[in-house]
């Protein structure tokens, strides 16, 4: 019975070609520009850290003076200070704990190579941030606790970086000139791009990773700076350790909610202990988001993508509902066809089952087509200049979306017309026949 109703849904497509054309391409069309931005927000918004976001947390205190007008914006900053990041991370109990900062300087390549000196991004942080963050590593391992303690000179590259200056071969034990300091490669990353890359939010949201990682200590000893956010609310000293000046990110891995709840209390003891001493001149107002929360907090995922999304599945539905009118206009059309076979023995149910597979079959040729333009749609989303561009790929659960919203918008905009159609009084078509 389903091939028979194959067959007819088949001749009364062809019999039809321009209507058939026309709903196709409504489908098409509405489906290629909803999964084109639907795509861009799922990647946008997806969690980076697949079962351990709930586990990796921020958190804040604030050392701001009390400002003219009140305690002006109540949000705690996101950035610590040198002498806060520095109790937090002595004092706090946490299973692994990481403060780090945005840096770039210049890297002199090899004696020998024919390239010129150039400058990379670099992040300077602790041992923690590799196992917190999950990153992975082609050659070598992180640097030890030994050397995070003991400022000592040594370095993980980037990929990218090993490829560029010794040509993807094993580099651990070599020497990288950064910023005029020589280091020791302790270690070579696999590919690794975060999206987003969440562990800073204060420069690019969706850029690569950097190419050099430093101990934190280190780089404080050498005085690299600072290549990021920084926020200073009072008289600066000229030296940042020193200086009223956040610009420390600090991430804390906490294994349970009961962990998390009291990391909580201890950032308020440590604020209200601040605020004793004098150094701190608000009460304690901490936060502690984890990982998700922080993206929400920060509003990582742009406004612009979000009404883009909702405006094309806006533009879904004007294409479900023209389809809907040129399919109740081609049911309806048949109705001394349908009233034939009423009259021949035909039950509402088969006619009903026969207009819907028909409607299945625009919606199969509508997904296969809205296809392709998503496909186009996601290769101009990547001509754009956006920092997000380049992410813009169809993963095969978003293939799979594409494909079953087609055949479900197809089914749902031939409900109305197929039920419609099967109303038709088979006396009254063939007396007027």
């Amino acid at each position: 019975m389903g091939a028979y109703y194959l067959r007819l849904a088949l001749r009364a497509l062809r019999n039809s070609p321009v209507l058939t054309a026309l709903m196709v391409l409504a489908l098409a069309v509405g489906i290629g520009a909803s999964m084109t931005m639907l795509t861009v927000l799922h990647v946008l918004s997806g969690d980076p850290l697949p079962g351990r976001s709930a586990h990796l947390y921020y958190p804040q205190v604030d050392p701001r003076p009390l400002a003219r007008n009140g305690d002006g914006d109540p949000q705690p900053p996101g950035l610590l200070t040198y002498i806060d990041a520095e109790n937090l991370l002595r004092q706090g109990k946490a299973a692994r704990a990481a403060v780090m900062y945005r840096g770039a300087d210049v890297v002199q390549p090899p004696a020998g190579s024919v390239l010129h000196p150039f400058v990379v991004n670099s992040r300077l942080t602790g041992r923690d941030f590799f196992s917190m963050f999950e990153v992975p590593f082609r050659y070598g391992a992180p640097w030890s606790a030994a050397d995070d303690a003991g400022a000592a000179h040594v370095a993980v590259i980037s990929q990218s970086l090993d490829r560029k200056l010794f040509g993807g071969a094993d580099s651990v034990g070599r020497m990288l000139n950064y910023g005029g300091h020589s280091f020791r490669i302790v270690g070579v990353l696999a590919h690794w791009r975060p999206v987003p890359r969440f562990y800073d939010l204060n420069s690019s949201r969706y850029g690569e990773v950097e190419d050099v990682f430093i101990p934190f200590n280190t780089a404080r000893a050498l005085d690299i700076g600072v290549n990021g956010t920084t926020n200073c609310f009072g008289q600066t000293t000229g030296n940042l350790d020193t200086s009223p000046c956040g610009y420390i990110q600090m991430w804390v891995q906490l294994g349970s909610a009961h962990a998390a709840a009291a990391y909580k209390r201890f950032l308020v003891d440590y604020s209200a202990q601040q605020h004793a001493a004098g150094r701190f001149q608000r009460k304690p107002n901490v936060r502690l988001d984890d990982l998700m929360q922080w993206l929400a907090t920060n509003h990582v995922v742009p406004e612009d993508v979000r009404m883009q999304a909702w405006l094309a599945l806006g533009f879904l539905l004007v294409c479900v509902v023209n389809t809907v009118g040129l399919l109740l206009a081609k049911f309806l059309r048949r109705s001394g066809e349908i009233g034939v076979r009423r009259a021949l023995g035909a039950s509402r149910r088969a006619i009903f089952a026969q207009l819907l597979i028909e409607a299945g079959m625009i919606g199969a040729a509508g997904a296969l087509l809205g296809l392709l333009l998503t496909w186009l749609g996601l290769w101009l989303v990547r001509r754009q200049p956006s920092d997000y561009a380049s992410l813009a790929h169809l993963e095969p659960s978003m293939l799979v979306a594409t494909l079953a919203l087609a055949l479900i918008a197809s089914l749902v905009a031939g409900l109305l017309p197929a039920w419609r159609a099967c109303l038709i009084a088979p006396a009254l078509q063939l007396k007027s026949s």
